[in-house]
């Protein structure tokens, strides 16, 4: 019971405490920084080769390759004549920097072979992607068994490749004997087991039923 006593015996005034919230400072808002002000005020530039067999089809869908970069991902882009490349830079009012990358990934895919409609999903989803490889990585093939390779691939018409194109979610592009795949991660997996498979041999029928297989699981887990 003493030191109760002598706390009270002892004539110190308590100094009533203010509110921790009304001692400290207004909390600053501060605008989010645009891509030129993230990079130091230094312009970023991307450069995308032509090649000579897409620069026709590049001239007939400028407008529609220019307009959304533009417009609305505001990136600077202009065709080089004299190096035969696009170039792309970004501007002041960029508002993300990641937009230059996009737009670089977008004009690449149109000069793969893919189509401007289903390339253009490149800027518009982040979780895109093209993956290239060639027949020679899963099968060294020659002559004649490699034109019956890139047969099998396409079927009559391109049957196979819109029905596997169809399941997959994927849009393919078969370039002599290179392949480009665009779509998700897991999408692009599928696609491309199966025309491995097809490459090594297997019959159509035989792939078809195995993609009905994997899409149905896919389907079942999302």
């Amino acid at each position: 019971m003493q030191p109760v006593e002598a706390s009270a015996n002892m004539g110190v005034d308590a100094v009533p405490s203010k509110p921790q919230a009304e001692s400290l400072p207004a909390k600053p808002k501060f605008q989010p920084l645009k891509a030129h002000e993230m990079s130091d005020g230094q312009v970023q530039f991307r450069k995308v080769s032509v090649p000579p067999h897409r620069y026709s089809p590049l001239k007939k869908a400028w407008m529609d390759i220019y307009t959304p970069i533009y417009e609305q991902m505001k990136i600077d882009i202009r065709m080089n004549l004299k190096a035969r490349k696009v170039e792309l830079k970004t501007r002041e009012d960029t508002p993300d920097i990641s937009n230059l990358q996009k737009c670089a990934d977008f004009v690449h895919a149109f000069m793969l072979g893919f189509d401007v409609i289903d390339a253009i999903a490149l800027l518009r989803m982040d979780e895109l992607y093209v993956e290239s490889f060639e027949i020679k990585d899963v099968k060294t093939l020659r002559g004649e068994h490699l034109s019956r390779a890139i047969g099998r691939l396409s079927g009559k018409g391109g049957k196979t490749k819109f029905a596997i194109e169809n399941a997959t979610k994927t849009r393919i592009v078969i370039a002599d004997t290179k392949i480009h795949i665009l779509g998700s991660f897991q999408n692009i997996k599928v696609a491309r087991d199966s025309l491995c498979s097809l490459i090594l041999g297997s019959p159509a029928g035989k792939v078809y039923s195995k993609l009905r297989q994997v899409t149905a699981r896919l389907a079942e887990r999302f």
